[in-house]
């Protein structure tokens, strides 16, 4: 069978709509989100208030469970890059080249994984230049596929960031 789980690292102030649109567009495409974070069970808050609960902690899980990784924005991003657990989890996707998808901060994620110079994407507007200074190769475009990595810069992309995800998922 199909793995359906999608890996979503998140804490608090992640941007609610770049969590929620995404988990609907998969979820009527068959897949589930886990939400995970520091501790399960935790009670997270989205910058604008939306409360989600984290299915299972980081270190209960391992990447290989996982069909794709996905990190959305808003503050929760750059929360997350200090703790070298939820970086280690990131740096194991990008080295296996497995699916990524990150929305507007979610890519600075990348950068404390060391392989930022290996990467094409796009990102929000001001964490574009921090890609760039890393290394990475950056379009400002709304959707940029690099291999199996999809990225997208804001809450405005989020119709074509979904369908260009829900396209990768169910082509591969």
């Amino acid at each position: 069978m199909e793995n359906k789980q999608i890996a979503v690292l998140v804490t608090n102030g992640v941007e609610d709509v770049e969590l929620t649109s995404p988990r609907e567009a998969l979820a009527q495409a068959g897949y589930e989100f886990c939400l995970i974070g520091n501790r399960a069970g935790e009670i997270i808050q989205g910058k604008k208030g939306t409360p989600f609960r984290i299915d299972r902690g980081i270190d209960e899980v391992k990447p290989e469970e996982f069909r794709a990784l996905f990190i959305p924005g808003g503050f929760s991003p750059d929360q997350l890059r200090g703790d070298q657990r939820f970086v280690d989890f990131t740096k194991t996707f990008l080295e296996q080249n497995w699916q990524i998808f990150a929305i507007c901060h979610g890519p600075q994620l990348f950068i404390q994984t060391g392989l930022a110079d290996q990467l094409h994407l796009t990102a929000y507007q001001t964490v574009q230049p921090d890609l760039i200074y890393a290394g990475a190769k950056v379009e400002d475009q709304p959707v940029v596929v690099s291999e199996n990595l999809i990225t997208s810069r804001n809450p405005d992309d989020l119709p074509d960031f979904n369908q260009a995800i829900v396209s990768a998922l169910t082509a591969a």
